[in-house]
């Protein structure tokens, strides 16, 4: 084993950078002999010096991460800090002084991985980032290498814990939106602000790394797709369980029929209860990846947390320090393909559509010749009057796939009936 040790600064120290360093130093003997050399923490950048972190020297900690990635002996950066700006100026400065990043940044690679992937390689460094997507759950390492001789074709997931843990409360337990909210706020599932996973960002994000990924194309956070979850209602779980299905806040990337495209998008859907992803429950994560020769796969675990993403970040580390030793890098970028990304228009799903309506003969005809207009097939109906009458009665019709923008055409159309006093919910269909 080489003696001298591989020096590791480390960008943010809060939930998952403290785990980071906290395994470090507990498991460094079997790190070292799973590298081939020592590890040092050689410093760790924080914007509050003075708070107490147990287990990490003070002498280590900066406020100034520039110079820190500037220094020239650091081997590998690890940023744990999040966000678009410093961290994009501090990893490009670390590769500029011959260090490898480690990183967790969903939101800074989707936005921006196609340039950090060049700037690595410009200076030989190596760029990795399992812990951006689904926490501890191998999932980048396998698309980039596991598959690397396969064609996927679709990849269907719910990355996003918190949001799973309300949904999943509201399907078990009959609760509504905020009261399930509220409790998942309680228990740390959700931030203080839960926008960006209620309203899908985070999730979008990943999203974005994942198409990138299997389809060997620039995908870019704008491309993707995004609807939220805050307008779901118990009324929405009730039909779904009526279709034999729960709902779910998903990440969906599937190439066109004729491969000659890509889509990306996160939104609610229905997804029938034989379904894998059916079943993940509370703060969990789970990835569907659907390929030619390897088949179905399912990826599952814990997709947040301390623990389990510092567990993400410490595979990384090893494997970039093991390059570093062999003076070699790991995969960069695999961008061949060029494939356009589509917009949701293009996308081939089905809907389950609510609709207060006229409770009097001839509504449902109405109705059913707006879709033919459109050119989509109704798959189902279900009429039923109000319990409070009022004339007016509740109509769900679940269509026959077709493409989303035809779809949307339809509902709009819907809209402008004098029979339909009201559009109740709109949510596709996945997983059939």
């Amino acid at each position: 084993m080489r003696t001298r040790p591989l020096k590791v600064a480390l960008l943010g120290c809060g939930v998952v950078g403290s785990e980071v360093a906290r395994i470090m130093t507990t498991h460094a003997d079997d790190l070292a002999a799973r590298i081939g050399a020592p590890l040092e923490l050689a410093g760790v950048a924080v914007r509050r010096p003075a708070k107490v972190r147990e287990g990490i020297d003070p002498a280590l900690v900066t406020t100034d991460a520039t110079a820190l990635v500037k220094r020239g002996d650091i081997d590998v950066v690890v940023e744990v800090i999040g966000g678009i700006e410093p961290a994009r100026t501090l990893i490009t400065t670390a590769f500029e002084h011959g260090a490898s990043v480690v990183s967790a940044n969903k939101a800074l690679l989707a936005k921006d991985g196609a340039a950090l992937h060049a700037a690595a390689q410009k200076h030989g460094a190596d760029l990795y980032y399992e812990a951006a997507v689904a926490g501890a759950i191998p999932l980048i390492r396998p698309l980039r290498e596991s598959l690397a001789g396969d064609k996927v074709n679709r990849v269907l997931g719910i990355v996003n814990g918190t949001t799973n843990f309300i949904l999943d409360k509201m399907d078990s337990t009959g609760a509504g939106y905020q009261e399930a909210l509220d409790e998942a706020t309680a228990l740390g599932y959700a931030e203080a602000d839960p926008t960006a996973d209620v309203e899908g960002f985070d999730a979008a994000a990943k999203a974005a790394i994942l198409a990138g990924i299997a389809f060997h194309t620039r995908v870019r956070l704008d491309d993707v797709y995004r609807e939220g979850m805050t307008e779901i209602t118990a009324a929405d779980f009730a039909s779904a369980k009526a279709m034999g299905c729960t709902i779910k806040l998903l990440a969906i990337c599937e190439r066109a029929w004729d491969g000659g495209s890509v889509t990306a998008r996160v939104h609610p859907a229905m997804l029938p209860l034989s379904h894998p992803l059916a079943s993940v429950r509370e703060a969990y994560n789970a990835v569907f990846v659907e390929s030619d020769a390897a088949g179905q796969l399912m990826f599952y675990g814990p997709g947040a947390g301390g623990s389990p993403t510092a567990s993400a970040v410490l595979g990384d580390l090893v494997a970039v320090c093991r390059n570093k030793l062999s003076e070699a890098t790991g995969p960069g970028e695999s961008a061949y393909t060029g494939l356009p990304v589509d917009g949701m228009g293009a996308v081939v799903t089905r809907y389950h559509i609510s609709l207060d309506v006229a409770d009097k003969p001839g509504v449902l005809a109405q109705v059913a010749t707006v879709f033919s207009e459109h050119g989509v097939s109704i798959d189902t109906v279900r009429q039923q009057g109000r319990q409070d009458g009022g004339g007016e009665a509740s109509l769900v019709v679940v269509t026959h796939r077709a493409p989303d923008a035809a779809l949307s055409g339809t509902v709009e159309a819907l809209r402008s009936l004098d029979t339909v006093r009201g559009v109740a919910s709109i949510m596709r269909v996945e997983g059939e």
